[in-house]
């Protein structure tokens, strides 16, 4: 696989780093604050995140929209989402992250051999804060902000903005990320090759349906000898 690689991206929330502030744990103090009962998982918010990134301008906007439709389904009005979005964001840190295993080590060992990218679904001041607090600002030669400056994953508009930049053709690059619907199905669709280190690590099956990564990792530690 090495002999053809030019360049390598990576995905960022839980490949990376990954928050060390429980989002289970701020929603239940957020809706506390707000003085209303748990009304949605933050698993729901997880899931519909992607459907606000496009029309937002930031990560509190989008949390507001997505809590007061969220806070409607359950049958409250719009206002009570906000309200749950205000607390959550006056306890959510966006720099309480920590490295995953294996990633600081992979940026730094892979960054002599090839060009690096990341490609990260999040608004731009939400992922600089992450980036700087995990020691990695500095480590790739293009940041891809989708959702904001491009199209979000899975689409390929994305991925085709950060070969771009790295002079790269998707047939020689790979795309490392922990989501098989953004990330291994979307660098499929730009013709990337994807790598799949699933958060729950490699013991997970790779769905039936869909394209299949070329590898399926435990831990960004196995990166650097799959890649050589």
């Amino acid at each position: 696989m090495s002999d053809a690689i030019t360049a390598i991206c990576f995905d960022l929330d839980d490949t990376l780093c990954t928050y060390t502030q429980r989002g289970e744990d701020i929603l239940e103090s957020a809706f506390d604050r707000a003085g209303v009962e748990p009304l949605f998982s933050i698993g729901a918010f997880h899931n519909r995140y992607v459907d606000y990134l496009e029309e937002s301008d930031g990560i509190e906007t989008l949390r507001r929209a997505c809590f007061a439709d969220l806070a409607v389904e359950a049958g409250h009005d719009p206002e009570t989402g906000h309200a749950v979005a205000n607390a959550f964001a006056s306890i959510r840190d966006q720099t309480s992250v920590g490295l995953l295993p294996g990633a600081s080590a992979a940026v730094s060992a892979l960054g002599e051999e090839y060009g690096l990218g990341l490609i990260t679904n999040g608004a731009p001041e939400m992922q600089r804060a992450k980036l700087e607090a995990i020691g990695l600002a500095e480590s790739f030669e293009t940041v891809v902000y989708a959702g904001h400056e491009t199209r979000a994953k899975p689409d390929p508009e994305p991925f085709e903005v950060a070969l771009e930049a790295l002079e790269a053709d998707p047939e020689h690059s790979v795309y490392v990320g922990n989501s098989f619907e953004s990330d291994v199905a979307g660098a499929h669709a730009a013709g990337m090759r994807p790598v799949w280190v699933p958060t729950s690590g490699a013991a997970e099956t790779v769905p039936e349906s869909g394209p299949n990564p070329e590898h399926v990792l435990e831990s960004l530690a196995e990166l650097p000898p799959v890649l050589r």
